[in-house]
């Protein structure tokens, strides 16, 4: 049996995300710093600010965010740590948020931060897998955890239970980076060839706090630019890793079947193969 792994666009072995809480004004100055690098990246709102405008104005998440290419993902309505709600008030919390987002922004949000506090199974045993189920019924399909990194550099393999690569404070970031960069993911071991992906997270308010805007000037303009790197939202990656596990393999591992509306790079013992919507390929 042949080794198959996914590829990014354009047959790419990297990818870079990041992601931001609460929708601070902070937050405006972080999305114009990643558009003019190239980046792109997930902002996590509070839909009672959102709603208020107390923070971010509507126009500038349509314009700024929305319109250069970066996401918008819930982070509850009041900000409110899922592990210590009822079921009725995680229901309420996560639905009233992604739902002032789509009233008043068009879309269909189907992304989410936890807000407030971790969840993560360490700290809070057992509540993330009460919260798993809730969160899949009402149609969230990614969540970005908060007080757990993963310097891996690997894909999630429950995006409910999502951990980034490290914090935008992290002090070892800069070491991660580097090891990001230099990776040769072809020349790992030949079962070891998955993809790879830089996570970063944090909060626009903590450069106003710490005066240090300068700290994300550096992050971004080490990581832009890489012609091996796809810059992607967390909903993109969801999607196109999503549609590489529903492609359709024959019984002898030969053919395969893209049942989904995306292109598909994959790689099979160093051959690169694309398979289009609706196409089937032999191997």
């Amino acid at each position: 049996m042949k080794y198959r792994f996914l590829r990014f666009p354009e047959g790419k072995t990297k990818a870079v995300t990041l992601s931001y809480d609460d929708g601070s004004n902070a937050d405006g100055r972080v999305a114009q710093t990643l558009t003019r690098c190239g980046l792109k990246g997930t902002f996590n709102l509070i839909g009672s600010l959102v709603e208020s405008e107390a923070a971010l104005t509507k126009e500038f998440i349509r314009t700024e965010i929305l319109g250069k290419g970066h996401e918008i993902a819930t982070h509850g309505y009041n900000h409110r740590g899922l592990d210590v709600l009822t079921p009725v008030e995680i229901i309420r919390d996560t639905l009233d948020c992604r739902m002032v987002l789509e009233r008043e922004f068009g879309i269909i949000v189907r992304g989410m931060a936890y807000p407030d506090r971790n969840i993560t199974r360490d700290k809070r045993p057992g509540a993330y897998e009460q919260i798993r189920p809730i969160l899949q019924n009402l149609d969230i399909a990614y969540s970005r955890l908060a007080g757990v990194e993963d310097p891996t550099f690997e894909l999630p393999t429950d995006f409910l239970y999502w951990s980034p690569t490290a914090h935008q404070r992290n002090p070892k970031l800069m070491e991660y980076i580097d090891n990001f960069l230099t990776m040769d993911v072809s020349a790992q071991y030949i079962a070891s060839r998955t993809p790879r992906l830089l996570y970063i997270w944090g909060h626009g308010h903590e450069f106003d706090r710490n005066n240090d805007w300068e700290l994300l000037d550096t992050i971004c303009e080490k990581i832009a630019g890489k012609e091996e790197i796809w810059y992607a939202t967390n909903g993109e990656i969801y999607a196109y890793v999503q549609a590489f596990r529903s492609l359709i393999y024959s019984a002898d591992g030969m053919r395969v079947y893209n049942p989904t509306l995306h292109k598909i790079w994959f790689d099979v013992d160093k051959t690169l193969y694309t398979v289009n919507p609706g196409e089937t390929i032999r191997l």
